[in-house]
């Protein structure tokens, strides 16, 4: 693999006293497209909120382009070039689509990424672009909350939980978008509960237990033995 374009070193987090990661050590390179995957409550969203400044992370823990971000603010670190499709999109209500979408241009950041671009990847939302964000379909907020991530130019895309409670057919199209977004060599992240789509769409796979990296390997040569026990644990496996 090429020099790391991001880096996590024993990252911890909590939340209050509940402490919700232990010690992950995670490595990215540029240009490469990574999946998370692990039960509910595995702490996969919480390492991008960490990543994302959302969740408060001690700042050697995490580095970018060779410097220490953790625990800069989110708007900071979307101006050095990280952006995050939360789960549950949260589109600002009050906002038509197209303004839902610049507001991800704030940043300023110079890039292939503007609305003419997005309209392409999505066409649905030029069509729908003065209606209300809340108002479409639940794929199409998610097409929404993509975009306006786009928007910032971000050399690395965090996201989580693209396709939940997404109908197939839906899944499929925002994943087929996937070659356009990172051909110009955008990083990307994702946390993704369906497996089988995780590993199709990643180079590798970290499998997250309990706050804990229980796998780590190439997508196409992990077996659903290996993968079976690190999501659900030896004692599981067994069962």
């Amino acid at each position: 693999m090429s020099a790391s374009l991001l880096t996590t070193h024993g990252l911890q987090a909590f939340y209050g006293d509940a402490q919700a990661l232990f010690g992950i050590d995670f490595a990215l390179a540029a240009g490469e497209l990574v999946a998370v995957i692990g039960a509910n409550g595995a702490g996969k969203s919480t390492f991008l909120k960490s990543l994302a400044g959302l969740v408060r992370a001690p700042r050697e823990a995490i580095r970018f382009k060779g410097e220490s971000i953790g625990g800069l603010p989110p708007g900071e670190i979307v101006r050095r070039g990280l952006a995050l499709v939360p789960e549950g999109r949260r589109l600002f209500p009050s906002l038509s689509v197209e303004e839902n979408l610049l507001m991800g241009a704030t940043a300023r950041r110079p890039g292939p990424w503007n609305l003419q671009r997005l309209y392409g990847l999505f066409p649905i939302l030029a069509e729908k672009r003065r209606q209300p964000g809340t108002s479409l379909s639940g794929g199409q907020q998610q097409m929404v909350a993509l975009g306006r991530a786009l928007m910032s130019n971000p050399e690395l895309l965090l996201c989580d939980e693209l396709s939940l409670g997404l109908a197939p057919v839906v899944i499929r199209e925002i994943y087929a978008a996937m070659p356009g977004i990172t051909a110009e060599g955008m990083a990307m992240v994702i946390v993704e509960q369906d497996v089988t789509m995780a590993r199709q769409v990643s180079r590798r796979v970290y499998c997250f237990q309990e706050g804990r990296v229980s796998l780590e390997g190439l997508s196409a040569e992990l077996t659903r033995e290996q993968i079976a026990q690190a999501y659900f644990g030896i004692e599981a496996a067994h069962a």
